[in-house]
């Protein structure tokens, strides 16, 4: 792994062990929190650094990161998730410094750095679902979280601008599942209010087949998206034509590089480009 990456994360020079394996994960999250967190079907499990041991250890409170094991349920989520925030960051978008770990067993885990905490200090942030009052987070639509945001954010339109490239970019990797609580705002003071770094950015294309273009309407429609749905929601987002889509037009052969580079099973990769390909070719950003 990239020392400047390590670093990043951990402060170390080292990448730090994990000693407990997929099998032990449930009950740490049990024994942290009393029941386990599921988002989904993925158990998540709060862990911080022990510095002295170099060693990432579970804990109920004062969490550093999040570490997102395997799912019985679906193949190689977390070097699926991995593969999309190095896309992300690839584009600019914001995200978190993030790696993939080995547990005891040899079974991947990813682990995400924790965007709201600050030398140990908690910054208060709210989700779109809480924010918009919502007890579902796949009832409602793009545009709602637009408006919201235009209205409380203390950089409106720079904000705006960032949330649809979220949009836009988890079209393109096939993310059908970025809901109101992957979304979210920081107050990170009295007058600075911002959309918070991106997270939770999977290809969900690849393990539901049937999954939908958006788990939020666009324009009133979920599937068989087309530019012409973005450009409405540009439109009422009050975004530029110009630089609406100028990032990702005739970059898949740099997509194609990273999947290809990722650890991604070979076979997977391709269905991953395939996906790539046909969602850039539908906003009409394929190569020419």
């Amino acid at each position: 792994m990239d020392k400047k990456l390590i670093k990043a994360m951990f402060n170390t020079n080292k990448l730090p062990i994990i000693e407990f394996g997929l099998k032990d994960l449930s009950q740490k999250a049990q024994d942290s929190t009393g029941k386990l967190s599921i988002s989904g079907v993925q158990p998540k499990l709060s862990v911080r650094l022990d510095k002295k041991k170099l060693s990432l250890i579970s804990v109920a409170k004062g969490g550093e990161y999040i570490l997102k094991p395997q799912v019985s349920n679906f193949a190689n989520i977390p070097e699926n998730e991995q593969c999309c925030m190095d896309i992300a960051a690839y584009f600019s978008i914001d995200v978190p410094p993030h790696c993939l770990i080995p547990l005891q067993d040899g079974s991947l885990a990813y682990v995400i750095k924790r965007f709201d905490r600050v030398g140990g200090l908690k910054i208060h942030q709210e989700e779109f679902a809480q924010i918009l009052d919502s007890s579902n987070k796949y009832l409602g639509s793009v545009e709602q979280i637009g408006r919201k945001l235009s209205e409380i954010s203390s950089a409106p339109g720079y904000d705006t601008q960032l949330f649809f490239e979220r949009v836009v970019f988890n079209f393109i990797i096939g993310n059908g599942d970025a809901h109101l609580k992957n979304y979210a705002i920081a107050h990170r003071d009295k007058a600075t209010i911002r959309l918070t770094p991106a997270y939770d950015i999977v290809c969900s294309k690849l393990v539901i087949a049937n999954e939908e273009d958006s788990a939020l309407s666009i324009n009133g429609r979920k599937n068989k998206l087309k530019k012409d749905d973005f450009d409405k929601l540009a439109d009422y987002l009050k975004i530029p034509p110009k630089i609406r889509y100028e990032k990702f037009v005739k970059k898949l052969n740099d997509i194609k590089l990273i999947i290809n580079n990722s650890h991604i099973e070979k076979d997977v990769q391709a269905k991953f480009i395939d996906i790539v390909k046909e969602r850039l070719s539908r906003l009409h950003l394929a190569e020419s």
